[in-house]
């Protein structure tokens, strides 16, 4: 009994620091999805959107009737490292409202196996303000750690965060040990 609940703290503590460091985003689409680049875009903008659902030498065609858009081709790469890519691009209307808008593709042409009227779809937010100016306006904050002298702070350097987990496993598996040999009467 003694032991299961041993085991269950240091599996808490271990899980409690698996969730603390954070997951390298991958950049593009999930495998097969739809990449909308700029995704967050002010009214007016004009949008790329690529997909590799389609396979080597497929089509699309875009949906970006939901922002008002319309339809739009997606046509394959003309480069020889993104082959199985279909790119396209359409145009924000000036008067789109702020939201958020799903752009669909749905597959044609003679991409691989399986990949005709294949559908695959992205988000699209609009906002008032640009992306650039958003990105201003983060970069006056201030940055580094508070230098008050006591101690220093981890940043976000998930190889820190999981080897201070783990330490901090060690320690609480240790200190159970001894507290269950004392409460016994052992020796140390």
């Amino acid at each position: 009994m003694r032991y299961a609940r041993l085991l269950t703290g240091t599996a808490l503590a271990v899980a409690a620091g698996a969730l603390a460091v954070p997951a390298s985003a991958a950049p593009g689409p999930p495998a097969g999805g739809l990449e909308i680049r700029p995704a967050t875009v002010t009214p007016g903008s004009t949008v790329t959107v690529n997909t590799t659902a389609c396979g080597s030498g497929g089509t699309a065609t875009g949906d970006a009737s939901a922002v008002g858009a319309g339809t739009f081709t997606l046509a394959p790469s003309n480069h020889p490292e993104s082959s199985e890519t279909a790119a396209g691009r359409f145009e924000v209307p000036p008067s789109a409202q702020p939201g958020t808008y799903e752009i669909v593709a749905k597959c044609s042409g003679s991409g691989g196996s399986g990949a005709k009227n294949k559908k695959v779809a992205g988000d699209l937010m609009v906002t008032i303000t640009s992306t650039a100016a958003a990105g201003e306006r983060q970069q006056q904050l201030p940055k580094g750690h508070v230098k008050t002298g006591v101690g220093g702070a981890l940043g976000p350097d998930p190889v820190q965060t999981a080897a201070g987990v783990a330490a901090l496993a060690v320690a609480a598996a240790g200190g159970t040990w001894l507290l269950h040999r004392r409460a016994r009467g052992d020796r140390i």
